[in-house]
């Protein structure tokens, strides 16, 4: 298989919603069952315009995301897995959840937010990495 084609079997996704493991916001599953394709794994990646607003600079890293999954063959349909790093969580957390739900529907892959005192490029805000079966 060269590289950019899809696998013939289609990959399953199946969210996983436990009782006793409830997704804190809407928009994401606590757990994703991902089986019958390949895994590609997104580096970090940030926005184009560092002096955007949050929800732009979320909406800038979601396309880079998808050129690398379309790359693999993929969409962001095919994301189980979201890491974002935040250097101001508190106050950016709420514009990438609303942005998260304008690009991901269910089942919503899995999603670890976590705030951080600096990222590697100067200036960067917002980090996302991306874990998709495709």
């Amino acid at each position: 298989m060269s590289d950019g084609q899809r696998s013939s079997e289609a990959p399953q996704i199946q969210a996983l919603q436990p009782g006793g493991a409830p997704a804190a916001a809407p928009g994401y599953s606590p757990g994703i069952l991902a089986s019958g394709g390949r895994i590609v794994v997104v580096s970090g990646q940030g926005p184009e315009d560092l002096s955007a607003d949050m929800e732009t600079q979320v909406r800038q890293t979601f396309d880079r995301i998808r050129l690398i999954l379309e790359a693999a063959g993929g969409s962001l349909r095919d994301v189980v897995m979201l890491r974002v790093y935040f250097r101001n969580l508190a106050r950016d957390l709420p514009a990438y959840r609303k942005v998260r739900q304008e690009y991901f529907s269910e089942p919503f892959p899995a999603s670890t937010a976590v705030g951080v005192t600096e990222l590697a490029v100067e200036g960067l805000d917002i980090e996302i990495e991306a874990v998709a079966v495709v």
